[in-house]
């Protein structure tokens, strides 16, 4: 029978430390801007959850949305302005954007000094992706190597697919392309196909971190189908209450930590 990788359990760890170091600032607090594009669904859940946790935290967070229609230039000018405002430690661009925007340039025009995504090609080492440091946090807490061990990754978004294999590569893992996928120990996908990955696509004993969310009416579904893996996994990350909520809390740890270095720098 699979085992759940509780991300809920691992976020909150995390969450409370970020609380506490925020309380006893006692003045003012971290601020995030968020930028979002577009209407998927997946990309407003993601969105809601942040500024839901921002508030618990502790951190503010400013929306900034725009529709589908909207120019490359929009954006590209919003980030502009936030690049040059003090009062905004961070900056987040959800993803993925609508296939019309050119992502790496939109990235690339992040102050990489505020990427709390940790995307940016010259990102400071002090700022990890949420999303690599939520995977490197799931493979820690199954207490799982690279060691001699094959690794699939599936993704529609190459800034999310280049950082996650370099994270496996470093890990130790061999990385195979999805036709192999049955050849994997372990299977991280981000593709936002619902229930995508099914028990004949993968072998016996296979860990799978499921980083993909779709909205299906009122349902969330993540990329990988529990019920037919049940017999199948060995270790999996549920959706919902797997990645999302270890993203969020690694969001706002790279948050305060650009919080506090400006804080310092003002001083």
């Amino acid at each position: 029978m699979v085992k759940l990788i509780d991300g809920k359990l691992i976020a909150e760890r995390i969450k409370d430390e970020i609380t506490q170091t925020i309380f006893e600032l006692n003045g003012p607090r971290p601020n995030l801007a968020i930028i979002l594009v577009g209407e998927r669904e997946d990309s407003k859940i993601y969105v809601a959850l942040k500024q839901k946790e921002g508030v618990k935290v502790g951190v503010d967070t400013h929306l900034y949305e725009f529709d589908a229609d909207s120019s490359e230039d929009d954006i590209l000018a919003a980030i502009k302005f936030l690049n040059q405002d003090e009062t905004v430690d961070g900056i987040l661009v959800q993803l993925p954007l609508p296939k019309k925007f050119n992502t790496d340039k939109i990235i690339e025009a992040i102050d990489p000094e505020k990427d709390v995504d940790g995307f940016h090609p010259q990102h400071p080492a002090y700022i990890v992706s949420p999303v690599l440091a939520s995977v490197g946090a799931c493979l820690d807490e199954i207490k799982m190597t690279g060691t001699g061990k094959i690794a699939c990754a599936l993704y529609n978004s190459d800034v999310f697919g280049r950082g996650i294999e370099e994270l496996l590569i470093e890990r130790g893992f061999k990385i195979c392309v999805r036709e192999e996928i049955i050849q994997a120990d372990l299977i991280v996908s981000a593709l936002g196909e619902p229930h995508k990955i099914k028990k004949e696509m993968v072998k016996d004993g296979v860990v799978i971190i499921d980083i993909g969310i779709t909205k299906v009416g009122e349902d969330v579904l993540g990329d990988a189908d529990f019920v037919d893996l049940q017999n199948k996994a060995s270790y999996i990350t549920p959706v919902p209450g797997g990645i999302g909520p270890m993203t969020v809390a690694f969001l706002f740890k790279n948050v305060l930590e650009i919080f506090r270095r400006n804080s310092d720098m003002r001083e």
